[in-house]
């Protein structure tokens, strides 16, 4: 959830400096983009990755100030519960062996993470919602010891005027329950990818990036499973958009109310645009006054934005030397199931995106956004199974649509970026493998329950087996 801060209580006050602050450093971005103040690098890309900590019969445990304090490795930080932490990797240009080294940045801090929770008589685990979580779990005794995550609890909870957060959830079973804070949240973790891009193909970038929302969601689904019912393909949609609504219920029609959010329409000119619906729609919750940073930093605005969680979202950056930079984070995928699923998902959306932003049509001209949007809640709940609309009207099964128009076209986005070709087939034959198949980290968590009964340990068990083994979830045996 982003940067710490130095309290959680605010005052009025607090409130009208920071708004004041926020209209100041979002016409310096306008300026920004009006004078073409950006770094022209583009093609840079890296990711995070949330994990759950666990014990020896695969439950939650609360481990995460004891874990880091113990691997004491600044790329590896705390998220919302206990339970969570966050490992990032270094960005790296897309070029030649990026998919290899990926992959070996990341596998080095997942086996470093497992030798550390080993100490502790625990595990590292991979997966969009632990199938074994309750929801007495996720308590505020089970918060992370940051200020932030007090002060967005707070906010939000007083924006609902201390009502609770409501839950329905319709999948293949139904969930519906009040949770009394924004613990909800920490059930979800995600594979976020970033990819840094210039400020005048964002636009093309960020409005791709939506498109590839549906068939992203769907290839990498992992999280089928909430408090013991079967839902969603990746009920992580559904549960964080609701988790965290500042008002009961969805409101499509008030961005305010949305803090997590598919948005309301494409980029059409700049990503300022999105800046300025922050700024115009999006009350803060953090009123930290950060007047001690530098103001060409844009800290208010920066620290504002880290508090909006678009499925698809811009973020604000800088060079070395100090000069800005884009970068759109891609919200979408579920952690897990291995690590080698995770690198083929990375490289299937950076070779689509590529392809995409950069195609003779513009996307906003062949894909309503209307049908983009239910495109991405239609693949969230039934997976591989969902049928879309694609480009120029053309409904079709989301399966076919992988294999016989997107996987080729990620392999020559790959190819085009001068990705090595065996690379490029070894990550892309996964995902054609694991499509094919109907393979998914959540379809093997279905069929498990389905061959061996309820027993949520004996998944939770045999799905860390599995990871730990490091073959792709395709050729997990149930």
């Amino acid at each position: 959830m982003g940067q710490e801060i130095s309290r959680s209580t605010f005052t009025r006050q607090d409130f009208r400096r920071f708004r004041a602050r926020l209209r100041q450093e979002t016409a310096t971005l306008g300026e920004w983009f009006r004078t073409g103040r950006f770094a022209p690098t583009s093609g840079v890309a890296g990711f995070e990755i949330e994990a759950w900590l666990v014990d020896r019969q695969g439950q939650p445990a609360p481990l995460n100030r004891v874990f880091l304090e113990r691997l004491a490795d600044p790329l590896v930080v705390p998220e919302l519960s206990v339970f969570n932490i966050e490992l990032n990797t270094p960005p790296l240009p897309l070029r030649e062996d990026v998919l290899r080294r990926m992959h070996a940045n990341l596998e080095d801090l997942w086996r470093r993470c497992q030798r550390t929770a080993a100490e502790l008589d625990a595990a590292v685990a991979l997966v969009g919602i632990l199938p074994t979580l309750r929801a007495q779990d996720l308590s505020p005794d089970h918060m992370s010891d940051q200020q932030r995550y007090r002060a967005i609890n707070d906010q939000i909870l007083s924006r609902r005027r201390g009502r609770p957060m409501e839950l329905a959830i319709h999948g293949i079973e139904t969930l519906c329950l009040t949770h009394p804070d924004v613990m909800l949240e920490a059930a979800t973790t995600s594979f976020q990818t970033h990819l840094q891009v210039t400020a005048h193909d964002a636009a093309a970038f960020f409005n791709a990036a939506l498109a590839l929302s549906a068939p992203m969601v769907a290839v990498a689904a992992n999280s089928p499973l909430l408090f013991g019912k079967t839902l969603w393909r990746e009920t992580r949609i559904p549960l964080f958009e609701q988790g965290v609504a500042l008002a009961g219920g969805t409101r499509a029609d008030d961005p305010s109310h949305q803090r997590v959010t598919f948005g309301c329409g494409y980029v059409q000119d700049s990503l300022l645009e999105l800046f300025a619906e922050n700024q115009t729609h999006y009350p803060p919750l953090l009123p930290v006054d950060l007047s001690a940073e530098p103001d060409e930093r844009l800290p208010h605005l920066r620290l504002h934005n880290g508090t909006i969680w678009r499925w698809n979202r811009p973020l604000l950056g800088f060079e070395a030397d100090g000069t800005p930079h884009l970068r759109i984070e891609h919200r979408v995928m579920p952690a897990g199931p291995s690590i080698p699923d995770t690198i083929a998902n990375a490289a299937l959306y950076y070779g689509l995106i590529h392809q995409l932003a950069r195609a003779t049509t513009p996307i906003a001209t062949t894909l309503e956004f209307g049908h983009c949007r239910a495109n991405f809640y239609a693949a969230a709940r039934d997976g591989l199974q969902a049928e879309v609309m694609w480009l120029n009207g053309q409904r079709l099964p989301l399966r076919r649509l992988l294999l016989e128009e997107l996987l080729p076209l990620a392999r020559r986005g790959l190819r085009a970026l001068d990705i090595h070709a065996a690379d490029v087939a070894d990550y892309l034959d996964l995902i054609a493998a694991r499509v094919e198949s109907d393979r998914t980290g959540a379809d093997w968590q279905r069929r498990f329950l389905a061959r061996h009964g309820p027993d949520l340990n004996q998944l939770m068990l045999a799905y860390l087996e599995q990871q730990q083994g490091g073959t792709p979830v395709h050729e997990w045996a149930c």
